[in-house]
């Protein structure tokens, strides 16, 4: 994961410390936030599936895939 260095100011960075904390966040999770926000309003996509949903088009039709039996039942039936 790419790091980047950014400089903000004492008073945002206090306000932004505070804001952290009453909503018991990581400065991390504070940027994850606004930086998808900032994405979202720009109507760029966050991550891989809007990615690929945007891509496909709106006429693109979502076909949910069949799920398999779980392995571990069919397992212990061949077992026995």
């Amino acid at each position: 994961m790419p790091g980047k260095r950014i400089r903000i100011d004492d008073e945002n960075w206090a306000a932004l410390d505070l804001l952290a904390r009453d909503r018991m966040m990581t400065f991390q999770e504070l940027a994850d936030e606004a930086l998808a926000d900032l994405l979202k309003k720009h109507g760029r996509p966050v991550d891989l599936r809007a990615a690929l949903r945007k891509s496909a088009g709106t006429g693109a039709d979502v076909i949910p895939l069949k799920r398999a039996k779980n392995r571990a039942t069919r397992r212990s039936k061949t077992a026995r």
